[in-house]
């Protein structure tokens, strides 16, 4: 006859599913403990019993680690319960929200943050900050734990070292974690890249990375525990298979346990490997997780320091920090997904609203002729123009230089509908783009998207003064083709990009050889929308509008090293590898 009895508590002071691994190892060493079931999303645990345990010595078992138990019935025990947040953490946050944005602008304005767009992707700065905020959340509560088991056993086993020699295990359990991250995050990277994703489905996953890392802000910050059930993680039996490991003696334990944390049941962790294998590449997957293995690595070399300050009043302000900054960065990288879907929506455009009142008085700007020439100045900032509407004469040449050098997302690329230009704006010079204008009327010109500033446009006027419009020389675009009966003519490399919703982009890496001019062919048999109208090679800023059908453009690469094509907004679609 069976005589086990099944006996429910409630788990208070619990944030992640990793916390489930902990208490469920803690509790079943307590006597008359036979088995243990942790459910983060109802803060429920179920005790498999052959007697039934005090509530003291189940308290001392998980206390050391922050947590508390009650029993299920007590009602007392709700107000206790994390995602209970007072009226005094709603107004925190609130006030932690403002700070958070407040200082994200000043910050943005001084250039002394990077953006949290597309544009760069996620730069390894700041994987490497949420590594320190994971380390000081999360994955400190899982991962430190092994730590300290392996550390013990290895201790126990040699009493007799040094102070120095007792190291080791630490060193060797964050050399094996940081080598996992690094090895595997590459290999998931090469998988994305296998995968060949269209463009619709980089965007969609894309959006799943960004809910994830909102989940987990909202987690932090005790808010919608409903989401709890909706946060992916690993097996939970592939977790104490890990943790079994720190009872072993082998010398390799602390290298094998710390490789082994890649696979834990860590949010922050989850999140990073989906953005890893929608870049699809393998050198930014290695360098993505091996930033945030970095990340974590202050924290888990000073475990007991960095433990006592995890608790308590800091660990609640520093928390709610945290959950709002990762809430912050899902929305942009939400909107980074749609972009990438189609969708012409952007969270970020909410903050570059602000850049539009900075340039307040600059709506028109004056257009001076200079040698026959109308020379237009402007400047983008974010996502606006600065001046935005011009008037210029018919029939006079423009020479259009525009300072591009602060613009973001899809402002990274002009286009004037009725001139048929779309042009690329460098980062580190002045663009320039001439066009005559030959018919009075409007000249709007915006980015790919209709993000940028409302309203911007040439006004054209006639030419009612007789102003004399220079015709320049124009012998360098009229050059005759090469006669190879004449000259030595070099052959042009001709390679092309298939782009449909079943295969995706394909070939997604292609190889030419340096300082000889290549025709990129593009066939997109389905249309592309979003930033995804146009890709752009920045390097040697060509801009190619796509449209269905065949999509040309040539250049001539002048120094080897890998070559990005990207939309508009600077996600990469493809890799050109140029050799010797």
């Amino acid at each position: 006859m069976d005589k086990h009895k099944k006996i429910r508590f409630k788990i208070h002071g619990m944030h992640c599913a990793s916390c489930e691994v902990l208490i469920e190892r803690k509790l079943k060493k307590v006597s008359g403990v036979e088995g243990v079931s942790v459910r983060y999303t109802n803060g429920e645990a179920e005790l498999l019993c052959t007697k039934e345990p005090r509530l003291q010595e189940l308290q001392q078992a998980i206390q050391q680690d922050g947590y508390t138990i009650s029993h299920g019935q007590d009602q007392n025990s709700k107000q206790h319960l994390p995602y209970k947040n007072s009226k005094k953490d709603y107004v925190q946050i609130g006030a932690i929200f403002l700070i958070v944005v407040a200082s994200y602008l000043i910050l943005k304005e001084l250039n002394l943050v990077p953006k949290l767009g597309i544009t760069d992707n996620m730069s390894y700065g700041f994987v490497f900050l949420i590594g320190l905020v994971a380390a000081l959340s999360t994955c400190l509560a899982v991962t430190g734990g092994l730590l300290l088991a392996v550390a013990a056993k290895y201790n126990e086993r040699f009493p007799t070292r040094t102070g120095i020699q007792k190291i080791k295990p630490l060193l060797y359990f964050n050399i094996g974690r940081i080598i996992s991250y690094t090895v595997f995050g590459g290999a998931i990277g090469a998988f994305g890249s296998i995968l060949t994703l269209s463009p619709k489905a980089a965007g969609i996953l894309t959006i799943m990375v960004s809910i994830v890392m909102i989940i987990l802000g909202f987690q932090l910050l005790h808010l919608f525990p409903i989401l709890r059930r909706f946060q992916p993680k690993m097996p939970k039996f592939l977790a104490h298979k890990i943790h079994d490991l720190s009872g072993t003696d082998r010398k390799s334990a602390p290298f094998l346990l710390g490789a082994a944390t890649f696979f834990l049941p860590c949010g922050f962790t989850q999140a990073l490997q989906l953005y890893v294998l929608s870049k699809g590449d393998m050198l930014t997957g290695a360098l993505t997780m091996l930033a945030f293995s970095l990340g974590t690595l202050p924290a888990l070399l000073s475990l007991s320091a960095i433990s006592s300050f995890a608790k308590g009043l800091f660990q609640n302000y520093f928390l709610k920090f945290a959950g709002v900054t990762v809430i912050m960065l899902g929305l942009f990288n939400i909107g980074n997904g749609l972009s990438l879907a189609g969708s012409t929506f952007s969270f970020g455009s909410i903050l570059h609203a602000g850049d539009k009142n900075m340039l307040k008085g600059k709506e028109n700007g004056s257009v001076p002729i200079v040698n026959g020439k109308q020379i237009v100045d402007m400047r983008v900032v974010g996502l606006n123009y600065s001046p935005y509407q011009f008037t210029i004469v018919q029939g006079v040449p423009v020479e259009w230089r525009i300072d591009g050098s602060k613009a973001e997302g899809c402002a990274q690329v002009i286009t004037v509908p009725k001139l048929e230009i779309v042009q690329y704006l460098s980062p580190t010079s002045t663009t320039t783009i001439n066009f005559t204008p030959n018919e009075i009327g409007t000249l709007e010109f915006s980015c790919t998207m209709g993000m940028t500033t409302k309203g911007a446009a040439f006004t054209v006027i006639p030419n009612t003064l007789g102003i004399d419009a220079s015709k320049d020389e124009e012998t360098s675009q009229n050059a005759a083709s090469c006669n190879p009966e004449i000259a030595n003519c070099i052959e042009t490399q001709k390679i092309g990009i298939k782009i449909s919703e079943q295969g995706g982009i394909y070939p997604d890496t292609i190889t030419v050889k340096k300082d000889i001019p290549v025709d990129l062919s593009i066939d997109a048999k389905t249309p592309l929308g979003g930033c995804m109208s146009v890709w752009v090679i920045p390097e040697y800023n060509v801009t190619i509008p796509m449209k269905v059908g065949i999509n040309k453009a040539s250049f001539t690469p002048t120094k080897t090293g890998p070559l990005a094509l990207t939309c508009s907004m600077g996600a990469k679609m493809a890799q050109i590898n140029v050799i010797n």
